[in-house]
């Protein structure tokens, strides 16, 4: 008898015995033609794809977005043309994945490192991707530094553990970085959870009007919930009782019914290079003044479903920075130019060459391109009335036909040489002073902490490149770092994850701690 609930195999075979494979007798050997058993391991035996090299480790959920159809109090269309933006009350699906970024897929949620806040928005234009961090600005501005900078960060290659000195030693090298790291070793760096960050697109963008008028964009989430961050110890205390912390936190207040929400706020500026600023718009380790660039709400956004299936969904789906839809462009900005082309590349590489077929990735809407074959393809994107022997454009035999533009296409001016060159505003420190003297009194504390904890066991070169950071970002900021690290206890390794207190005695205390047995 087979019903509904009734156990098959992947070819629709009823299985009538689960528990057992077929043996000579009942003590064995196995035979070959164990059907069932073989599918079924072969299966398991592949249930991972390749994980994320960065942002492995991660969380989802499903909801929506809904516009204000306003920026600020002006009318949306006046900056962008983009549907989902126009109508107040318009609500577009939504899938989002958090993370973080360094460490594998089973790593503690409480360690010090960005978050990823990754939007899915279903449009009727098709998708758009909203790729960032929990943090507004980044590490470096070029991205031929990217593999480079995920290297040092990245657990050395010998011991596959982590080493802050591998950390510094790039970022002494770098000195656009040091803004991050006064960011990252605060307490931003260890988010409560991800319903109570904020979101950042982190890249430059642009948004285009109906006449093919431009401007930049930055844009910004602020959770509804309030921001919540750790200390170093908070953060430790926590990963001893369950390193999975965020997950649940995220799983649970949606089940219950508390749905978290952000709102979406967004920065313009003129789509020029700005002689007037000290730094150049489309540096991402910049921020943009909120005195001279307000944000201007223009949506919210709500998550009110848990995924079905973990792998399916979180694990599966695939972000890219160049997904986008009409009314929303690129700007120039170095690190979205490499980003987007990584991105796609590597979903292509770790999920296969379909993977915008799968449910999670797919388009809420018709889809008819020429493309087929591929590893895992299982439909064909054709269109209903298409000619099924033409698979090319143009044709004149029924095949598929350009899209008729719809506004003015945005067209700008490119004039200048090709160079391998470094923007010439870098100002490398003047924000990270600002961010510094920003922070509250209990910040700036925890933030000397965790360097100097980290510092005193690199080398000296690099405490002395890090320190003169610190001074030009601010005084009082370089003079407490040199005299922490003139306090600290010299030696001790810098093997443990960033802001580790003590994290090199572990081994120790682990044989101290433990207790004897007898074999068995």
């Amino acid at each position: 008898m087979e019903d509904e609930d009734t156990l098959t195999n992947r070819q629709g075979h009823p299985i009538t015995n689960n528990q057992n494979i077929r043996t000579v007798g009942n003590r064995g050997p196995a035979t070959l033609e164990n059907y069932d058993f073989i599918e079924k391991i072969s299966h398991f035996d592949r249930e991972r794809i390749p994980e994320r090299v960065v942002h492995a480790r991660g969380a989802g959920a499903h909801g929506y977005f809904e516009a204000y159809g306003a920026v600020g109090d002006e009318k949306v269309s006046k900056y962008t043309r983009a549907k989902l933006f126009q109508e107040k009350g318009k609500q577009t699906p939504v899938f989002v994945r958090f993370s973080s970024v360094i460490h594998g897929g089973h790593s503690p949620e409480t360690l010090r490192d960005p978050r990823g806040f990754a939007v899915k928005f279903y449009t009727e234009d098709g998708n758009w991707d909203l790729v960032g961090n929990n943090l507004k600005i980044f590490f470096i501005r070029d991205a031929i530094k990217f593999p480079d900078m995920i290297h040092a960060f990245k657990p050395d290659p010998v011991t596959n553990i982590q080493d802050s000195e591998r950390f510094f030693d790039f970022c002494a090298s770098s000195p656009e970085s040091f803004h991050m790291v006064t960011f990252v070793y605060s307490p931003w760096g260890i988010p409560a959870n991800y319903r109570m960050m904020q979101g950042s697109g982190v890249n430059t963008y642009k948004w285009v009007n109906q006449e093919g008028k431009a401007v930049l964009v930055k844009y910004h989430w602020e959770p509804k919930q309030g921001i919540r961050n750790l200390t170093q110890m908070e953060a430790e205390e926590i990963q001893a009782k369950n390193f999975n912390h965020a997950t649940q936190d995220l799983y649970d207040a949606i089940e219950k019914g508390n749905f978290p929400e952000w709102e979406l706020l967004v920065q313009t500026m003129s789509d020029d290079d700005h002689p007037e600023l000290d730094f150049d718009p489309l540096d991402d380790t910049k921020l943009w003044r909120e005195d001279m660039f307000p944000w201007k709400a223009v949506g919210k956004m709500v998550l009110n479903r848990n995924p079905e299936d973990y792998f399916m969904e979180v694990e599966q789906v695939a972000f890219g920075t160049g997904v986008l839809v009409d009314g929303l462009d690129f700007s120039d900005d170095k690190m979205l130019q490499g980003r987007t082309f990584s991105y796609s590349d590597t979903q292509r590489h770790r999920v296969g060459a379909n993977y915008l077929q799968l449910p999670i990735n797919a388009p809420k809407k018709r889809v008819a391109t020429n493309q087929s074959g591929g590893q895992m393809a299982y439909r064909l994107d054709r269109g209903p009335f298409q000619n099924p022997h033409i698979n090319y454009e143009p044709s004149i035999l029924d095949g598929l036909q350009e899209a008729e533009q719809h506004g003015t296409e945005y067209t700008p001016m490119i004039k200048g040489r090709l160079v391998r060159e470094s923007i010439e505003r870098d100002n490398n420190t003047k924000q990270a002073g600002e961010t510094y003297r920003n922070f509250e009194q209990w910040e700036k504390t925890e933030l000397i902490s965790n360097l100097v904890n980290d510092l005193a066991k690199c080398d000296k070169r690099i405490q002395e490149k890090i320190i003169a950071l610190a001074e030009e970002a601010d005084e009082d900021y370089g003079r407490h770092l040199r005299e922490g690290l003139k306090k600290a206890p010299k030696g001790g390794s810098s093997q443990a994850p960033l802001g580790n207190k003590d994290g090199d005695q572990a081994p120790k205390e682990a044989i101290d701690k433990s207790h004897e047995a007898d074999p068995y």
